[in-house]
């Protein structure tokens, strides 16, 4: 406080700084907690019956890759060529092609993913350990144009498939972490 003609006022800097205090307080209120909620939203709409595209493809299985993302666990099928279709199920077991024998896939639950492509040699599987949903990825063969994998996952939950085009296309299997 400054004495001036007897009465008391304030220093010009403190008015300054409660104006400042008052609108980060307000910017905290409003801005952080709408981040923060909506970080957070990961409802989905996919649920959890089968998808299919019938569509058979000629590009070979190039990798078998797998992401962690906030509201779900990724794996993604890279195709020398463009991407065409996909069975994806939950199955009470993994089955191999041609021979249908049964393929030990880790988990709660199962998806039976058969990638309309050839692979004519074994691609490496990604290391899932650690993931939220996914528990293991296994190969269970190609077989007449087509190919099955296994896919583990803590239960059966809600789930999506879709491609992505172009000379290098992908085929692409979201699990969500809840319902």
């Amino acid at each position: 406080m400054l004495k001036r003609h007897g009465k008391e006022t304030q220093f010009p800097h403190d008015r300054g700084m409660r104006i400042l205090f008052v609108i980060m307080a307000l910017l905290g209120a409003f801005l952080i907690p709408a981040q923060a909620s909506a970080s957070t939203n990961c409802s989905t709409p996919w649920g959890s019956l089968a998808k299919s595209d019938p569509t058979l493809g000629t590009g070979e299985i190039d990798t078998i890759r797998s992401g962690q993302h906030e509201c779900y666990d990724r794996l993604v099928v890279d195709i020398d060529g463009p991407p065409a279709g996909y069975d994806a199920m939950y199955v009470p077991e993994i089955t191999a092609d041609g021979s249908g024998t049964v393929v030990p896939t880790p988990g709660g639950a199962r998806i039976q993913f058969v990638v309309r492509h050839p692979s004519f040699s074994t691609p490496a599987l990604p290391n899932v350990a650690g993931y939220q949903t996914l528990r293991s990825v296994t190969w269970a063969g190609s077989f007449e144009g087509q190919t099955t994998l296994g896919v583990g996952v803590r239960a059966r939950l809600p789930f999506r498939v879709f491609t992505i085009p172009g000379g290098h296309g992908r085929i692409v299997l979201d699990v969500a972490h809840h319902w």
